[in-house]
């Protein structure tokens, strides 16, 4: 099953910097890049760092991950779309949960992503059964199409009630609309998620539809500058679940690229952990904007099937579970109305920048507090676009923001900016681990991302922590990810079927068929796999019950037949819910609600030795002098090194700066780093310490 191997590049495109990783499959060799991104027309930036590794035309696959989506839903930047659905549904997607923006309170406001005015009903009914009702009049659905095309509609979504038990209204409904429907941005809710639940299969039928324009104008913007520049290979996209596809697949499920970028990083991050023997960690990403965070245990990453991008907009596809705040490099800091100091959610991004790029930016950012305390190297910043940074006017603009409104000097106003940012990662961290029940003290922080390392002795302490690892390139780690990635398609299908009496066989025939359709779009990928794995789960509850636990079956696909029964299920739904909630309920009918199928290609292991430092490596090459950094209120005369000539088993006592080209390690005065035999760091309490 594995192809000729060749040249692939993975590309993460943040809101500062596009950041790139190239691996020669066949030669075992690798190069990394860092370049400003060019919010509102990405693929300068994305062309601009492909070609540091040479012409386009010699690379034979490209990974993107991606944030368009995501900021499309967060900006409510998306398409004007229309609805059309069953007569009495119209207004669902308004009603959602009946949730409130605000809890306690009778205040707040909600704006659904498709206008009233261009939700349309028609006729038609289709039983929880799956017995249609009443049929679809394909005149009355065209003149619905025509309506709203005529209001400017640039994307159509076709919900029907119960069309996961039966999806034959929705189908014929969407043949009648695409004859009067003028491009190819239309689907039914049939095709996206055939999962029970009204508001979640509207709100995720609609969202993919209000992406379907904006990020299709973007890959064919992205795959016009490819072909000009006689790219002939493969172009893929990261999913939100962390598996990659085509961007035929991308441009139809568009709504599966929410959290693309995050999790290319999260998937880097934990196989550089259990290559390293750390299989419990909390990621950490920090870029320009936003900082991330996601918890790996056993070494797995962990997927939700559904998240909220923002209030209201619920996506129901797998997803791994990412946790993001805005605390990035680029957040702005400010005194608020109360006197409070803030850092974020607004980010100077790469336009104009922190205040010491020297772009016009004029507004202190956690960047700029970073270099006023010495942290990073003005004269040696990343990227290596700029030849240095401004110091003064940095220091300036904290004194005018932050420090005279709180009657503090330059440094110490930089330090609480610093502290600020510190403590809202730390409760980001405190979130994803001790509110779900588990004990930071065993885990240990993977900080990366053009900032994360910087912050490395914070996330330590101030949560608990065992310790950090900081991969060997931090920087770029999710563009990495991008290269490591499996190619994976996730399906959902209703099946309502209670366990007492199951037709096994028949449900069988559902599991080789579910499984036949994601293998049929995985090996369309078209990239080297060694083999592809089908995993199935169930969404399983006892009778009246509301909510599911996710139930994976230990099953395969032999001999067209998966071998699945009754009594197996049982089994696995009991060891599910005993893991859950600690009891069963014997004597309670058991139903399956959902059946979900997964199918991923397992791509060929990128072996991780070969970052590891070379025999040139040594402690005299990697020693850059000293230099003063600011910490805990004072200034501490601090040993820098360039991190990349550090051998194996090298021992820096904190305080230390770790420098490279694509981020930079700091080890606070309390902290000891080593390198291990991959090249990470490993940050641990110096002996005797809290």
């Amino acid at each position: 099953m594995i192809e000729a191997l060749g040249r692939t590049v993975g590309v993460d495109v943040g809101g500062t910097f596009t950041d790139l990783f190239f691996y020669d499959e066949a030669e075992r060799r690798f190069r990394t890049a860092k370049v400003p991104s060019n919010r509102g027309d990405e693929a300068v930036g994305f062309m601009g760092g492909l070609t540091t590794f040479g012409p386009v035309s010699e690379l034979s696959s490209i990974v993107h991950g991606t944030t368009v989506g995501t900021n499309a839903l967060l900006e409510r930047k998306g398409a004007r779309i229309g609805l059309i659905t069953s007569r009495g549904f119209r207004d669902v997607l308004e009603m959602r949960r009946r949730d409130r923006r605000h809890t306690w309170g009778l205040w707040g406001d909600f704006e659904p992503v498709v206008d009233r005015d261009l939700r349309l009903e028609v006729a038609e009914r289709t039983h929880a059964d799956g017995t249609v009702v009443t049929a679809i009049d394909p005149e009355e659905v065209m003149a619905a199409a025509q309506a709203l095309a005529a209001k400017g509609a640039q994307a159509l979504a076709i919900v029907f009630i119960n069309a996961y038990a039966n999806p034959a209204n929705e189908q014929a409904a969407l043949a009648a609309a695409a004859a009067a429907w003028p491009n190819a941005n239309i689907a039914c809710s049939s095709q996206i998620l055939p999962e029970i639940r009204e508001f979640e299969r509207t709100s995720t039928t609609a969202l993919n539809a209000y992406l379907q324009p904006v990020v299709g104008s973007y890959l064919e913007k992205l795959d016009g500058a490819l072909q000009a520049g006689g790219f002939a290979g493969r172009f893929h996209i990261v999913q939100s679940n962390g598996g990659i596809m085509s961007t035929a697949t991308a441009r139809r499920l568009p709504v599966r690229t929410a959290l693309s970028g995050p999790a290319a990083g999260v998937i880097a991050a934990a196989a550089i952990a259990r290559a390293a023997g750390f299989p419990d960690v909390i990621t950490g990403d920090l870029g320009g904007t936003s900082f991330d965070v996601s918890l790996v245990v056993g070494g797995e990453t962990a997927l939700a099937p559904q998240t909220t991008i923002d209030f209201g907009l619920v996506v129901r596809t797998p997803m791994i579970e990412i946790t993001t705040i805005g605390a990035g490099g680029g957040s702005i800091a400010h005194v608020d109305a109360g006197g409070l100091l803030q850092v974020g959610p607004h980010s100077a991004g790469s336009r104009p920048g922190p205040v010491c790029y020297g772009q016009g930016g004029d507004r202190p950012t956690l960047t700029d507090a970073n270099v006023v305390l010495g942290r990073i190297n003005a004269a040696r910043p990343i990227g290596g676009k700029l030849a240095s940074l401004d110091v003064e006017a940095a220091k300036a603009a904290i004194l005018r923001d932050v420090g005279i409104p709180l009657g503090l000097d330059a440094h110490a106003a930089a330090e609480a900016i610093v502290r600020v940012a510190d403590a809202k990662m730390a409760g980001a961290i405190r979130l994803v681990s001790i509110e779900r029940g588990h004990d930071p003290g065993r885990f240990v922080a993977v900080p990366f991302g053009g900032g994360g390392a910087l912050h490395v002795g914070a996330l330590i302490k101030d949560v608990g922590l065992k310790g950090a690892l900081v991969p060997r390139y931090p920087g770029v780690t999710s563009a990495l990810g991008c290269v490591i990635a499996d190619i994976r398609h996730d399906q959902v299908q209703t099946v309502n079927l209670m366990l007492a009496g199951l037709d096994a066989a028949a449900l069988d025939r559902r599991m080789v068929a579910e499984a036949a359709a994601a293998r049929a779009v995985v090996e369309d990928a078209g990239l080297a796999m060694e083999r592809i794995d089908l995993v199935f789960e169930l969404d399983m509850h006892y009778l009246g019950q509301t909510h599911t636990v996710a139930v994976p079956l230990p099953v395969a696909v032999a001999d067209g037949t998966t071998g699945v029964s009754a009594g197996l299920i049982r089994d696995a739904f009991d060891r599910a819910y005993q893991a859950s909630f600690s009891r069963l309920l014997p004597d309670v009918p058991v139903k399956i609600v959902n059946l979900r199928t997964a199918a991923i290609g397992r791509r060929p292991r990128f072996d991780l030795a070969a970052l590891a430092p070379g025999p040139e490596a040594s402690v005299e090459r990697a020693r850059q002098g000293t230099r003063p950094v600011w910490f805990a209120g004072g200034w501490h005369e601090t040993a820098i090194y360039a991190r990349l000539d550090l051998p194996v088993g090298t021992v820096v006592p904190g305080p230390a700066v770790l420098e490279q080209p694509d981020a930079t390690t700091v080890i606070d005065p309390d902290l000891v780093a080593r390198v291990d035999r991959l090249g990470n760091v490993i940050v641990e309490r110096k002996e005797g310490q809290p």
